[in-house]
């Protein structure tokens, strides 16, 4: 497929640029049809951003709303129990109304939703939890919500496909491929082509086509400018690390964005599933090479002949075959150090986070916990805990037996 180049013109600060690539990743790759939109959402969003309004909205939803700052914890009894020297700080993202950082997006594509005239909102979700803060901001403004899943992610994740039919959300059920996050996220696509004059598509990872990774990371780096914010307060300096779990990529790209020109380690854990030998994985940035997947370039898991792999995690939001563009970019410059765990230690994190400092973290968030063991010397760590654990729990009762 020929790649389509945006209507933006112009240099940003940071990546992307004009051409919304971060370095070779990123793009435009997607049928002609969605040109048009794509370019009303660029155009849309630069005078979104440029309008006071819109920022005073935003922020005043974020902090009476949602409930941001979210607070910074010393976990001491964590560390201890993972034999660590130093501190150990989490960034308590499942504090979030609904439950993870995802609200952070959704209220700032809502409010763009509400101001471009679309009534009619669509999403993907994997673990639920975009769903849910899709749905809840939706109810918040009135406007209609539809939300695509996979069969398999319905079963898993029960909890939070009930939240959104009482929120009011439709959950549309999906069949096809591996009944995964990919699928969901293709049926997403195929609605907007089909509807895109009165449809806004609000995606959920920081992937997808210009300019949705560029926008995600803008509503998502909050965490991040907190994170540095309240570190400084707490120790007098930036942290020495950050670490947060990688999926499609929204919350390490929030947590991480802020310190990436700092001297700052960043760590970005995948799921390893089986085994990154096993061939089931989630592991991306580790396994994965270069390809084109829902209208961007990024590293993505792939068979031989070139054909997108299934992804594997017990976790539902880190089975995903892809990986936002920006990460993608800063793996290759070195800037990012990806690292993965199992599900078995995803599991054990879980347990050890639950019982020395009575915190049930997502299976996603458990995974950053997990690399925790194997990180080199720091005085202080800061660990994005992306949401909470309500959604897992039947998965993790079931996993322990």
């Amino acid at each position: 497929m020929k790649e389509m180049l945006p209507v933006l013109e112009g240099a940003t600060v940071a990546p992307p640029d004009a051409r919304g690539r971060f370095g070779e990743y990123g793009g435009r790759f997607v049928p002609e049809t969605l040109i048009p939109a794509l370019d009303e959402l660029a155009e849309a969003w630069t005078a979104a951003r440029a309008d006071a309004g819109y920022r005073s909205e935003l922020s005043a939803l974020l902090s009476t709303y949602a409930g941001r700052p979210t607070p910074l914890f010393r976990a001491d009894r964590l560390a201890a129990a993972f034999g660590l020297s130093g501190r150990v700080y989490l960034k308590r993202e499942d504090l979030l109304h609904t439950g993870a950082h995802k609200l952070n997006n959704t209220l700032g594509q809502a409010l763009l939703a509400k101001r471009m005239g679309k009534r009619r909102v669509i999403a993907e979700t994997g673990a639920g939890q975009h769903g849910v803060a899709t749905a809840t901001v939706c109810a918040l403004l009135g406007l209609e919500c539809i939300v695509y899943m996979g069969a398999l992610d319905i079963t898993r994740q029960a909890p939070n496909v009930s939240r959104m039919k009482l929120l009011g959300a439709e959950v549309r059920s999906v069949e096809a491929g591996s009944r995964t996050l990919k699928d969901a996220m293709n049926e997403a696509i195929r609605d907007w082509v089909t509807n895109v004059r009165t449809t806004y598509y609000c995606l959920g990872s920081a992937a997808g086509p210009h300019p949705y990774p560029l926008m995600v990371r803008e509503l998502q780096k909050i965490i991040g400018e907190e994170i540095a914010e309240q570190v400084q307060h707490a120790e007098g300096r930036l942290p020495d690390a950050v670490v947060a779990c990688v999926g499609g990529g929204s919350n390490a790209i929030g947590a991480l964005h802020r310190f990436v020109g700092e001297k700052v380690a960043l760590y970005g854990v995948e799921a390893a599933g089986h085994g990154l030998e096993s061939g089931k994985h989630g592991a991306s940035l580790s396994r994965g090479r270069p390809g084109v997947l829902h209208g961007a370039r990024s590293y993505l898991l792939q068979t031989d002949d070139g054909q997108v792999s299934e992804a594997h995690s017990i976790s539902a939001g880190l089975d995903y075959p892809g990986v936002g563009p920006e990460l993608s970019h800063l793996r290759d410059r070195g800037r990012l150090t990806v690292l993965s765990a199992t599900d078995g230690e995803a599991l054990q994190a879980f347990q050890v986070l639950a019982r020395a400092e009575g915190i049930l973290c997502a299976l996603e968030s458990a995974h950053a916990v997990a690399a925790l063991k194997r990180l080199p010397p720091h005085e202080v760590v800061v660990v994005n805990l992306s949401g909470r654990g309500d959604k897992d729990l039947a998965t993790i009762v079931e996993a322990l037996k």
